[in-house]
């Protein structure tokens, strides 16, 4: 899905920088992930966000949830703007931003809750540049590294949200299950109500249990949002 560029409601919309371009798939994680946490379906002290890149999710999930967010960041380029974009939200006070290597990051007090955007593809042809291959491609961390990261930063009882392809989402959840993580809850995205399923977002706990299944498509038959989307992005885009 292409980016799009968009302000938090909450920003100064006379400063520039607060602007982020971003992929909307990753603005439907951030919503639907806020979305269920600020439904107290878990009690969460603390978040991690892995592979922040800019800052996105962390801002999505502040907005809405007023507990410390952790941001954990390797590129530096990125992890800087993320620091940028943090210090211009109102929510500074409860974002923190680190740039390091994830699977060194020492584990002092557990997450209650963990995000990521993990690299989408495992095996798949890379293209030559090196910083778009580490975003796309899991060329520093796979899946299977990022389910030992999980496990080793999550607390007792925590709960993890992931978004990935549709295809890989299910090579994925089915490592998560083989590590004692169940699927509870899953958005299934189209890109159109024409269209198949493309992405998912699902919500993974240690707690067995029925899986809460629901889909969104982005755009209707007219090319226009759906009402479902909009009512989902509403307190994130200016425009809808």
């Amino acid at each position: 899905m292409g980016n799009s560029y968009f302000r938090f409601k909450q920003f100064n919309i006379d400063q520039e920088h607060c602007a982020m371009k971003v992929c909307t798939d990753a603005c439907i994680q951030g919503a639907f992930t806020a979305q269920y946490l600020a439904s107290g379906a878990i009690t969460v002290s603390a978040i991690l966000d892995i592979g922040a890149g800019t800052g996105l999710l962390s801002l999505m999930l502040a907005q809405q949830i007023a507990v410390p967010v952790t941001a954990v960041e390797l590129d530096p380029a990125a992890a800087m703007q993320a620091a940028a974009n943090f210090q211009a939200s109102p929510w500074a006070d409860r974002l923190v931003l680190t740039q390091q290597d994830i699977r060194k990051m020492p584990v002092d007090t557990p997450y209650d809750f963990i995000i990521t955007n993990p690299p989408f593809y495992e095996a798949a042809l890379k293209s030559g540049h090196a910083q778009k291959d580490q975003a796309m491609h899991a060329t520093n961390l796979g899946y299977e590294e990022l389910l030992a990261v999980i496990d080793r930063q999550l607390a007792p009882g925590g709960e993890c949200s992931v978004l990935l392809p549709y295809v890989q989402f299910e090579v994925f959840r089915g490592q998560a299950s083989a590590k004692g993580y169940h699927l509870r809850k899953v958005l299934l995205v189209k890109q159109s109500v024409k269209h198949g399923y493309f992405r998912a977002v699902g919500i993974f706990s240690k707690a067995a249990g029925g899986i809460d299944t629901s889909e969104l498509s982005v755009y209707d038959e007219n090319n226009r949002y759906t009402p479902a989307f909009e009512a989902l992005l509403k307190p994130y885009y200016l425009k809808l």
